[in-house]
């Protein structure tokens, strides 16, 4: 019985060591998103520019992207131009402005352009919740039957789009 005391410590090492080896070289920011291959969920968000409630209805009918951004969040800064470039190659983009004041997304937009199709309100962040989002920015694919097919945490810029542009079909 001591000797197996003795070798307990060293049983504890290997397993975790075992462990934390397993997991060398995954990325730790990536979460699966729960709405991969569903349905996107009920829309009903006041949009920026014409203070209507917006539904699933008045989303594009093709391929699109949904993006979380905030005037609060550095990488959306980043990420903006790339948008915008996107726009203006035909991609339709919906904004969701995140927890974020609407006159600053106002003032935001018209100092950098407006890339998005729709720029929806989400103040309180429950769509944010609805989609999984854990911070912005956050894009998504959703494919022309209205289904989420990619999530993309972080900033989009040409490598990313580059994986998320197989998902329009």
């Amino acid at each position: 019985m001591k000797k197996l005391l003795f070798f307990l410590p060293l049983i504890a090492f290997a397993v975790l060591g075992s462990v934390f080896f397993l997991q060398l070289g995954k990325d730790t920011q990536y979460m699966p998103s729960a709405l991969i291959d569903k349905p996107l969920p009920n829309v009903a968000l006041v949009d920026l520019h014409s203070n209507q409630i917006v539904t699933n209805d008045a989303l594009p009918t093709g391929p699109y992207l949904i993006n979380f951004w905030g005037t609060w969040c550095p990488a959306c800064s980043v990420e903006h131009s790339y948008l915008m470039a996107l726009a203006d190659q035909g991609v339709s983009i919906v904004g969701i402005d995140y927890k974020d004041e609407t006159s600053e997304a106002i003032k935001w937009l018209q100092e950098r352009g407006d890339p998005y199709t729709h720029v929806l309100l989400d103040e309180l962040g429950h769509f944010g919740v609805d989609m999984g989002v854990t911070g912005a920015p956050e894009t998504f694919v959703v494919n022309s039957k209205g289904v989420v097919v990619y999530r993309h945490q972080g900033v989009v810029d040409d490598v990313v789009w580059q994986s998320m542009k197989v998902y329009f079909k």
